[in-house]
């Protein structure tokens, strides 16, 4: 009983395996990171969180699928590639139903139902959906470009734009859709491409009802309202 109570978070009341695990689990309360790269300076409060970022840096990739070969940097990562040949798919929309193989995909379904913006930016006024699009947004106000490509020194805002732009220069592929196993050079190019099984439609008609799930298709549309022709021939 005294063991028991020895590894109860007296913070939440969770009970842990051991004192060890108790007090990494006291970090979720304390904030505590000990851990840093020595990279980017990105602070973990684990030594093994750790170990996984650092292979962003070093490329290593140590776990592979026995079912493609298919190598990942982490044991969640081939996890979830996992469910792509067992068709696994726990993740259920209580709206209507659909299961989804990741919990991401199913967060972004569920905006169809909600459309809910809580983040506001105070330099426009422009609303998100989540706070990593208002964090991306906000380069817009900052101009900031600190992420230089040592390839061919152009410039970023933000780490996930400059990763982007290198697989110019290296020419991978590997952000996929679990849903198809379609894969595609950029993580945005994977947002986009998502849509095609969320069914999500963010761009509205502001003369009609008609939605699109690209800008570019919305605004091909809403020439047929204005009557706006764009393209000239030369000839």
């Amino acid at each position: 009983r005294e063991a028991k109570k020895s590894t109860t978070c007296t913070q939440c009341g969770k009970i842990l395996t051991n004192t060890y695990n108790l007090g990494l689990h006291m970090r979720v309360h304390t904030g505590e990171k000990p851990f840093t790269c020595n990279q980017c300076g990105k602070s973990f409060s684990q030594l093994a969180h750790l170990e996984s970022h650092m292979r962003i840096h070093t490329g290593e990739k140590p776990f592979m699928c026995e079912q493609c070969e298919k190598r990942f940097s982490d044991k969640q990562s081939l996890k979830i590639h996992m469910r792509v040949h067992t068709g696994e798919k726990t993740h259920v929309c209580n709206q209507c139903g659909k299961s989804f193989s990741q919990s991401s995909h199913l967060n972004v379904h569920i905006m169809i139902h909600t459309r809910e913006k809580t983040f506001t930016c105070d330099q426009c006024g422009k609303t998100f959906l989540c706070a990593s699009n208002l964090k991306i947004h906000l380069t817009v106000h900052t101009k900031e470009k600190p992420h230089s490509c040592s390839v061919c020194g152009k410039s970023f805002s933000l780490t996930q734009y400059l990763h982007i732009h290198e697989k110019i220069h290296t020419g991978v592929r590997e952000y996929m859709c679990f849903e198809c196993e379609k894969t595609l050079a950029t993580g945005s190019d994977l947002k986009l491409h998502q849509r095609i099984h969320t069914g999500e439609k963010p761009y509205k008609c502001s003369h009609c009802d008609k939605r699109f799930s690209q800008s570019a298709n919305l605004k091909r549309h809403e020439r047929i309202h204005t009557g706006k022709q764009p393209h000239t021939c030369d000839q």
